[in-house]
């Protein structure tokens, strides 16, 4: 082997991966919590040394909500209590897809999670603990929001090309306990147990170079259970192409799909309008319409009154997080006496969370004190010494359960009440 090759090998093994292609963890390394931030492995070094190793309580909670109402979903649990799972200690936890209050204006805040067990037992998660709720809430939160205000018109998640491929399937699950009704990514949907949904995207249109004719071969290519919706907004005008695309397709023909850019959209809403005019005076009354392309929850409201549906793409998949932290809250020293001990800004003491179930209104109180009858409890058993005992609803029961609770709660006049 001369030099010049042995020097261009010797840069091509500085330039790759040891041991993987991507930059992305494996499972087992999560599991490991070698994902960890390096302070939380000074810290347990430094208790380890000093021999200091409490019994703790740390609660997950946020008093600031990125979206503009008071309510939000928790996401991520399940993931939480398989990464948690066989370490010696107990979790409560809310339900996952429960909707929960923020008020950033008040001291009091609500618990979505409560671990309590001796520090050095569960340190190291922190990190992947906050990194699996946090960014899930977020988008299961803009998820609900959406399809809230969607009003039952069809959504479908289209916004995984806009994130890291090594985070579909998460997306793709937290969107649909939020609400929406189907997802386009492959793995996601297969890890879901549910078909894919989507048809044909501009490229394929571009590479056949007429739009008539790749109409023709995807119906005659892709098999008779896929819907036939016809994308109108490739090469020619969004009214001409649909009016083109029900005389080629005819009764095959079950939709059409506006992707059309925000850069040239124009008034999308009279675009629609007018393909719906053309469609219907041609007997294409059943032909649904749906639009896609940067929609965000204005553009919903705008458009909902016209079309069918929705594709919704980035501004879910890349929602801004809720800004979950964890805090020791409580520290029982050997003799097994609790002491209130807390970071300064937080509440000190193991809370509970309870909701009002007449009024919707929520309760914070200590673990010691209980609340009326008319509450329900939101923090409930998800880990007992090591061993997850919580029975994991499927994700359509709590999508059905979610899309109820932000119906109410957005519509109850709601609050966080303490004693």
């Amino acid at each position: 082997m001369t030099s010049l090759r042995k020097k261009n090998l010797e840069k091509k093994r500085n330039r790759d991966l040891e041991d993987r292609l991507f930059w992305i963890p494996t499972q087992q390394e999560i599991k490991d919590a070698i994902t960890t931030d390096v302070y939380f492995q000074y810290g347990e070094t430094a208790l380890s040394y000093a021999g200091i190793n409490p019994v703790v309580t740390m609660e997950v909670y946020t008093r600031t909500n990125p979206f503009a109402s008071n309510w939000a979903v928790v996401c991520g649990i399940y993931e939480v209590a398989k990464l948690l799972e066989g370490l010696p200690i107990d979790v409560d936890a809310m339900e996952e897809g429960e909707v929960f209050l923020v008020d950033p204006r008040s001291a009091f805040y609500e618990p979505v999670m409560s671990i309590r067990g001796r520090y050095l037992d569960f340190a190291k998660y922190e990190n992947p603990i906050l990194g699996f709720l946090c960014q899930t809430s977020g988008i299961c939160t803009k998820a609900a929001r959406v399809s809230l205000l969607a009003e039952g018109k069809m959504n479908i998640s289209f916004g995984t090309r806009r994130a890291h491929p090594a985070l579909a399937a998460t997306i793709e699950r937290s969107c649909l306990i939020g609400g929406l009704d189907s997802v386009s990514n492959v793995l996601g949907a297969r890890l879901l147990r549910k078909k894919a949904s989507g048809t044909m995207p501009h490229a394929f249109i571009l590479c056949v170079g007429d739009e008539v004719e790749a109409w023709k071969i995807f119906d005659k290519a892709i098999p008779s259970d896929v819907r036939r919706i016809a994308l109108v907004d490739t090469l020619t005008d969004e009214k001409f192409a649909a009016i083109s695309a029900l005389e080629t397709l005819g009764n095959h023909l079950e939709g059409v799909r506006l992707d059309t850019p925000g850069s040239r959209r124009g008034d999308m809403k009279r675009i629609v309008q007018e393909v719906r005019w053309e469609l219907d005076i041609r007997n294409g009354k059943n032909v649904k319409i749906i639009v896609s392309g940067g929609l965000d929850e204005q553009s919903i409201l705008d458009l909902r009154d016209y079309v069918d549906g929705f594709g919704i793409g980035t501004s879910v998949s890349t929602a801004a997080v809720i800004d979950f932290g964890g805090k020791i809250v409580e520290v029982t020293d050997e003799k097994g006496s609790a002491q209130f001990r807390s970071k300064r800004g937080d509440l000190s003491g193991r809370k509970y969370v309870y909701r009002n179930t007449k009024t919707l209104n929520d309760l914070v109180t200590l673990s010691s004190r209980g609340p009326s009858k008319d509450y329900l409890p939101l923090l409930t058993p998800l880990i007992r010494n090591g061993k997850i005992v919580r029975k994991f609803l499927p994700v359509d029961d709590l999508k059905t359960r979610t899309k109820k609770l932000v119906k109410r709660i957005s519509q109850a006049e709601r609050s966080i009440d303490w004693k």
